[in-house]
């Protein structure tokens, strides 16, 4: 058996890993193991389990989780090895050998690799420890503080024992294999600073001086950035020692001093000489140099009749970059990307991106940082994809590279396919960076590629040019709109920090209009730079108006709508069509089917169409099958075809309708319609179709936030008779979940019933809010609108309706302890739902009734109602309702004496309640189940001891 906490939380036996259920039991067991053999205090367990303000029956849930915990522990053998969850006043304690936790086992291996003399044995020890790291820590548990707390420090022990290694490869001349471990690591923690530095004296010990240079000037300039400071004296001085070429002390008892190394890298050819870390000895024996790179030379000699081109070449490296971009910021991670999609042999980087995120900007920017890495120059070219002008000429972009690199004009070639073979022979040997801006296509790409393999192209485009990626192995670097803050920073390089500091608040909710796109943002800038009266927040009031959002992000000749039309020009018509039909899509996401149904065709012809615009960057796939807009990219859409608004609403209301449909019956196969369609209602050409229970409920919980958009929009449409359906139907994840801030949500459906003048409606909604209110605990509040609802129903000819009606006044009559008149409530709604043959709501009103009876003292009657409510639903009922009965049940058996039986019942209600993450009914089944074995242990412990006293009577 063995404990994990280095990656996920886990058990694992001989047999695999227990089944720990949800995560606030591995939250738990984590919480435990973190102080093993050690009581842990249920405060300690809530801050554990949950990050916000806990609900009022934490301790029930935690005593719910440590039960069930026990029961998987004993029944996998545990205390064979020694492991007991044992409860210590109001506390638990997790009593285990530590060699079986994982973490433990981590800090015994870190300190024997201490006691090691021999650099190889401490590198053994040191790779075990480190090979017990399954994943970041503490994965698959909740964050609340005191779990990031821990799962933080023991990062930070992993990252020092990384830094070890590092050290000890050094120890033994393996620079190389210090750099590739420290490489990693340095890309995830880019602002820690020792890692930097033990990267830089691991790439100049194997002659990479301009890379650790480069390595120590990113740094500094991200640490300026993002924390303000400078470099600390650790960085510092293994920047000062790379710069003089020193190799630092020799290893102690070493009587010779290595030969220094120069301040320009080692000779070409030549090892260089290691150089130790000055807090660390290290060996002065050379180490063999494995990727000797030659010198920058002239053009390389004749191979072919192509040297008659040539004039003689100037010493000084060819720069066709523009300036670097002003008042850049952020983009670090990107940043990184590119030095590492760099890294490797004749790289090509591809920046993609939709329009105005930054794609050219990101490109200089780090091009400019990094000039000693191309000795031989920088070539640019702006390859006009997406321009109104057209494409810039194959041979145009050619003729400018060659004449950089010193080609006489009238030696240029004046076909493509020439001059680009001149142009791969004149940079075989050569270590250029090659830009590429705004590309439309791979074909147009690839003639320009260079031949030198010690070359870097770096391609933007807003496509996802997928063919260079199958052709020549490109390394995409995705690019996505910046947070808030880079926004509000790059305001201020523009308009001065003073004006932003003055007005913080509206500085980011001006970032936050402008979606984070630099381009939407630059033009605020530029809009607010040449009006020194204005005031930030007065734009940002002009800005919420999305009517005139994008027109007021335009200046000149320069704006986010010219960028979009620029793209979509390139569309084929199909795609032009799904794409204006998406921006009168009143949520914030979609799949097929919703952009079949805006655009009045099939999802596969709007798969087809969204791949389309995906690859365009105008729509971004988030998971598979589902897209998001960019709120800007939304306006401009929908803009295109405004004719079409009231079509496509009503076309994706009644997608809605129809899907919401087939999720409640197959979330509740017994439940009847909840209405009739409405008389102009248009069936989708598809309707998306469940495999389970599982899959309808986590579509309504995913949709949630569409759904409601989707009501809002209706109502404001006018479109009542679809505002509360929509609403209505919500209701298998209303009742899973109803203490889930449903209120509001429902008074709009039942706003938009009153507005049809819909009995039926009025009254289903009264019923489903009573209900809600009522869980939240407002009883006065529901009941005054549940006695409402059976008359309307009964008005509208609708006996489920108000059969369901008076369950739910039945409930609330009930908490007012009218226990007489709510018994014959749902007395009346059982006989309402027999006469109609509708077995669901039978149960339904049976179950109520079972839990009354109970209450009132009765429970024979309550086993009776509850038995005969389980005989009317077949085993894939709905799991709510079947562990509420269940659970009525086992607490009546126990009532009538029946002890064991009562338990098993009740165990059986929580654990499939857990098993479908139903909290709230697993509480309600482990309350009364803690309480009877509570119970019955206290009387089996009584009963030994008067066992024992009479044995020593």
């Amino acid at each position: 058996m063995e404990f994990r906490l280095l990656g996920t939380v886990s058990v694992e036996t001989l047999t695999g890993p227990l089944p720990l259920g949800p995560a606030k039991r591995r939250s738990l067991l984590a919480a435990l193991l973190l102080s093993p053999n050690t009581p842990v205090t249920v405060g300690r367990l809530t801050d554990s389990l949950w990050d916000d303000e806990p609900p009022l029956h934490a301790r029930s849930v935690i005593q719910g989780h440590v039960s069930r915990l026990r029961t998987l522990l004993v029944g996998a053998d545990a205390e064979a090895y020694g492991v007991e969850l044992a409860t210590v006043g109001d506390a638990y304690v997790l009593r285990l050998p530590e060699t079986l936790l994982d973490s433990q086992r981590f800090e015994e291996l870190l300190m024997l690799a201490r006691e090691q003399r021999s650099p190889a044995d401490t590198v053994l020890m040191l790779k075990e420890a480190l090979s017990l790291w399954q994943g970041p820590a503490l994965s698959g548990a909740l964050t609340g503080p005191p779990l990031r707390a821990a799962a933080h420090s023991l990062e930070e022990s992993r990252l020092a024992t990384v830094e070890h290694l590092a050290r000890t490869y050094g120890a033994l001349g393996e620079h190389h294999r210090a750099a590739a471990l420290l490489a990693a690591e340095t890309a995830a923690h880019p602002l820690r600073e020792s890692l930097a530095a033990a990267l830089m004296l691991a790439l100049y010990r194997v002659g990479r001086q301009s890379e650790a240079l480069d390595r120590f000037h990113r740094t500094r300039r991200l640490l300026a950035d993002e924390l303000g400071v400078d470099p600390g004296p650790g960085l510092a001085d293994a920047y000062a020692l790379i710069l003089r070429g020193e190799p630092g002390p020799a290893e102690p008892g070493d009587g010779g001093v290595p030969e220094p190394v120069s301040a320009t890298g080692p000779r070409p050819g030549t090892a260089p000489t290691a150089v130790p870390d000055p807090a660390v000895p290290d060996p002065a024996a050379p180490v063999r140099n494995t990727d000797p790179r030659p010198s920058p030379g002239p053009a390389p000699a004749a191979r072919s009749g192509n040297t008659a081109a040539l004039t003689a070449v100037d010493d000084a490296a060819t720069d066709l970059l523009p300036r670097a971009p002003r008042g850049f910021h952020g983009r670090g991670p990107e940043l990184a990307a590119l030095t590492r999609a760099a890294a490797g042999e004749a790289p090509v980087c591809l920046v993609t991106g939709p329009a105005g995120v930054g794609k050219t900007a990101l490109a200089l920017q780090w091009a400019h940082r990094s000039p000693a890495l191309f000795p031989d120059g920088r070539l640019f070219a702006d390859l006009r994809g997406f321009s109104e002008a057209g494409e810039a000429a194959l041979i145009d972009v050619l003729r400018e590279f060659l004449l950089a690199l010193g080609v006489a004009p009238r030696r240029v070639p004046e076909s493509v396919q020439a001059a680009a073979a001149l142009f791969r022979s004149l940079t075989d040997r050569r270590r250029l960076l090659v830009i590429l801006d705004n590309a439309r296509d791979s074909a147009t790409v690839r003639p320009l590629l260079p031949g030198g393999s010690d070359c870097v192209t770096l391609v933007t485009s807003r496509h996802r040019l997928e063919g260079l990626i199958a052709s020549d192995a490109a390394r995409p670097v995705p690019l996505d709109t910046l947070e808030p803050h880079d926004g509000t920073a790059l305001f201020a390089g523009v308009l001065g920090e003073e004006r932003v500091h003055a007005e913080p608040v509206a500085a980011r909710r001006l970032a936050e209009l402008c979606g984070g796109l630099p381009l939407a943002l630059r033009v605020t800038a530029a809009r607010l730079a040449g009006r020194p009266r204005w005031t930030l927040a007065a734009l940002a009031d002009e800005l919420a108006d999305e009517r005139s959002r994008l027109a007021y992000l335009d200046v000149d000749d320069t704006g986010v709508a010219a960028a979009l039309r620029l793209t979509v020009q390139h569309l084929p018509p199909e795609a032009v069509h799904q794409f204006a039909r998406l921006g009168h899509h009143p949520g914030g996401h979609f799949d097929p089917y919703t952009a079949a149904a805006l655009a009045g065709t099939d999802p596969v012809t709007a798969t087809a169409a969204l791949e389309r615009l995906a690859a365009a960057h105008l729509v971004t796939e988030t998971a598979p099958g589902h897209w998001v807009l960019h709120d800007l990219v939304r306006l401009y859409a929908r803009g295109l075809d405004p004719a079409a608004a009231s079509e496509a609403l009503a076309r994706v209301l009644d997608h809605y309708i129809a899907t919401a449909l087939v999720v409640a019956d197959t979330a509740e196969p017994g439940g009847e319609p909840c209405f009739v369609l409405p008389d102009d209602y248009r069936r989708p050409s598809a309707v998306r179709d469940f495999a389970d229970r599982t899959a309808a409920m986590r579509w309504l919980a995913a949709e949630r936030d569409d759904l409601a958009l989707a009501a809002v929009a209706a109502r404001a449409a006018g479109l009542d008779d679809r505002a509360w359906r929509i609403i209505l139907l919500q209701w298998p994840q209303v009742v899973w979940r109803a203490r889930d801030s449903w209120s509001p949500l429902l008074e709009l459906a039942l706003d938009s019933a009153r507005a049809g003048k819909d009995a039926y409606a009025e009254a289903r909604v009264l019923t489903l809010l009573g209900w809600v209110l009522t869980e939240e605990g407002r009883t006065g509040e529901a009941a005054a609108l549940l006695e409402r609802s059976p008359l309307l129903a009964r008005q509208a000819d609708d006996p489920l309706g108000e059969a369901t009606a008076l369950i739910n006044l039945a409930v609330v009559q009930a908490e007012l302890g009218e226990l007489d008149t709510a018994q014959e409530g749902c007395a009346q709604a059982v006989e309402l739902a027999r006469t109609e043959g509708d077995r669901h709501t039978e149960m339904l009103a049976l179950q109520h009734l079972s839990r009354m009876q109970l209450t009132a003292g009765r429970p024979e009657d309550a086993l009776e109602s509850a038995r005969t409510a389980l005989d009317l639903g077949p085993e894939h009922e709905e799991v709510a309702r079947r562990t509420l009965l269940l659970a009525v049940s086992g607490e009546a058996r126990v009532a009538l004496g029946e002890e064991d039986e009562g338990i098993r019942l009740l165990d059986r209600a929580a654990t499939e309640a857990e098993r479908a993450g139903y909290d709230e009914g697993a509480v309600r089944a482990l309350g009364p189940l803690l309480r009877v074995t509570a119970r019955a242990d206290h009387r089996r412990r009584h009963e030994e001891a008067l066992r024992r006293l009479s044995g020593e009577g």
